[in-house]
C-alpha cells in the first residue's frame, strides 16, 4: 500500500481532498463542465454514463460527476435492495441507484464535505426522489449499522482514502452476508518509489494513493471479501487505469 508517513501527512491529505471537492460543489452551478479526479482528458465524469441513463437527472448532479466509470451499470441492483455509495459527491450514482432499487429499496450516499452533501440533497429534491438519503461522514467510519446493506458502490473515491484497509473493513461490516461490492477506482501499474514525499496534489488527482492491482486484491481479502476481481476500464494517465472492482461478503443472503 502507498506509504503515508506521519499523522500530519494523513491529516494534510484529507484536508486537501476535502477542500478540493468542497470547491467542486461550490463552483458547480457556475461551471457546466467540472474536471474529475483524473483530469478532463482521461474519461471521467458524466461522459462515463450512457446519455439515456442521465435522462431526468438534475443538471447539477450531472455537472458535479467526477468519477472514473459507471459502477451502477455493473452492480446488478435489484428491486428492494439497499445500497450505499461511498463518496457520493453530487449524488449522481445514488439517484441512479434509487431508480433501480425502486420504492421498496433505498439508496444512501456518504460524503465528508458539507458542500457536497448539501448539493446532493438539493439535487435529490429537484429530482423528486424519495428513496434516497445523503449522510455526512467519512468512508473509513460508515455511520450505518452492521449487516444492513445489499450493495456498496463507490466511484473513484477509495483511491483518495488514506486508510483503505479501514474502508474495506467498514464496507464488509455494513454489508449483509452475500452482499457485494461494485466499485470504480484507480489502480497503479507499479509500486511508487519508497521513501518519497507524499504529494497531496497527486493524491487529490487519484494517483498518489492508488494501489497496484495485487495490493488492492490483498486488501480486499484481508477485510474478508471473496471472489474479488479487477477489470480494466480505461487508462487515466501514465501508469494508472480506471477499473471496475467486484467482491462478495461470504454467506447466504437473507431471504
Amino acid at each position: 500500500m502507498t506509504a503515508i508517513g506521519s499523522g500530519d501527512d494523513r491529516a494534510g491529505i484529507e484536508e486537501a481532498v476535502r477542500e478540493h471537492y468542497a470547491a467542486v460543489a461550490t463552483n458547480v452551478e457556475a461551471s457546466p463542465v467540472v474536471s474529475g479526479c483524473c483530469g478532463p482528458e482521461a474519461g471521467i465524469g458524466a461522459g462515463c454514463y450512457p446519455v439515456d441513463h442521465l435522462d431526468g437527472l438534475p443538471a447539477n448532479a450531472i455537472a458535479a460527476s467526477v468519477g472514473c466509470a459507471n459502477p451502477v451499470a455493473v452492480a446488478q441492483l435489484a428491486e428492494g435492495e439497499v445500497v450505499l455509495d461511498l463518496g457520493s459527491g453530487g449524488g449522481i450514482d445514488v439517484l441512479l441507484s434509487a431508480r433501480r432499487v425502486g420504492a421498496g429499496g433505498k439508496a444512501y450516499g456518504l460524503d465528508m464535505t458539507d458542500q457536497m452533501v448539501d448539493l446532493a440533497r438539493r439535487n435529490q429534491r429537484e429530482a423528486g426522489v424519495d428513496n434516497a438519503e445523503f449522510l455526512k461522514g467519512r468512508i473509513e467510519a460508515i455511520p450505518l449499522p452492521d449487516a444492513t446493506l445489499d450493495v456498496v458502490l463507490s466511484n473513484c473515491v477509495i483511491a483518495l482514502s488514506v486508510d483503505k484497509g479501514a474502508v474495506f473493513a467498514e464496507a464488509f461490516r455494513v454489508l449483509r452476508p452475500g452482499g457485494r461490492l461494485a466499485l470504480a477506482d484507480v489502480v497503479a501499474e507499479k509500486e511508487p518509489a519508497s521513501g518519497g514525499h507524499v504529494d497531496a496534489t497527486s493524491w487529490v488527482d487519484c494517483t498518489g494513493g492508488a494501489l497496484t492491482e495485487s495490493r488492492y486484491l490483498a486488501a480486499l481479502g484481508a477485510a474478508g471479501f471473496v471472489d474479488a476481481s479487477i477489470q480494466f476500464s480505461h487508462a487515466v494517465g501514465d501508469g494508472f487505469a480506471s477499473v471496475i472492482v467486484r467482491a462478495v461478503k461470504p454467506g447466504i443472503p437473507p431471504a
